[in-house]
């Protein structure tokens, strides 16, 4: 009898032993399955949501500068049908050519980054003048659209000064407060370019 319970004591501490290395084998496999990102764990999330690179001072650069640019677009858009200047004509088509890629090149980084891209329409909001520096108002937009010829040209190289300088201001402010390299290298490229843009039309408006 005795020889019997020693027997069954024997199975049950070999079965316990298993069923134990067992759990220890699965939680083992699951560990690598999350260190490894094959699991449904942290892995499986980085794949939706991959790590930002960028900060918010990079954010609020391309959700500013979006309706910023898509303004100088709709400005320079004018000139083509308005202007009498050919040197007006010629400025305005540069400024569309160097600023639309930059809308598409921001929204996608927005995207990326899991942020909202501007909707179009944003840089005519009643409060768009204040919150970005050199923007035109809705009346200073209509004001220039019923321009034509040479006081188009005189209006739309003071309005295009001034919104370029509000550029200016914004892409010194993500050079020195940025985090993502490409916003910080197109924000140096928009300051150089559109400083001497300012000096350009400072020099037209003097004639």
């Amino acid at each position: 009898m005795s020889t019997q319970r020693s027997s069954l004591s024997r199975v049950v501490t070999a079965a316990a032993s298993a069923a134990v290395a067992a759990l220890a084998l699965a939680a083992c496999g699951s560990g690598q399955d999350q260190a490894s990102g094959n699991g449904h764990g942290s892995g499986h999330d980085s794949g939706k949501k991959p790590a930002k690179s960028a900060g918010a001072a990079d954010v609020s650069f391309a959700q500013g500068m979006i309706p910023h640019h898509r303004q100088a677009v709709e400005m320079s858009e004018l000139a083509s049908s308005r202007a009498e200047s050919a040197k007006v004509k010629s400025l305005s088509v540069r400024i569309s050519k160097a600023q639309e890629p930059e809308i598409e090149k921001m929204s996608g980084w927005l995207k990326s980054w899991g942020e909202k891209v501007p909707a179009p329409g944003q840089e005519h909001s009643a409060h768009s003048g204040h919150s970005m520096a050199g923007m035109m108002t809705p009346e200073d937009m209509e004001k220039l659209k019923k321009l034509s010829g040479e006081k188009f040209d005189r209006e739309f190289l003071r309005m295009m000064t001034a919104h370029h300088e509000g550029a200016v201001d914004m892409a010194r402010t993500e050079e020195s407060d940025g985090s993502y390299k490409p916003a910080k290298a197109m924000a140096r490229d928009i300051r150089r370019s559109q400083t001497g843009e300012i000096k350009e039309m400072r020099e037209l408006l003097k004639k």
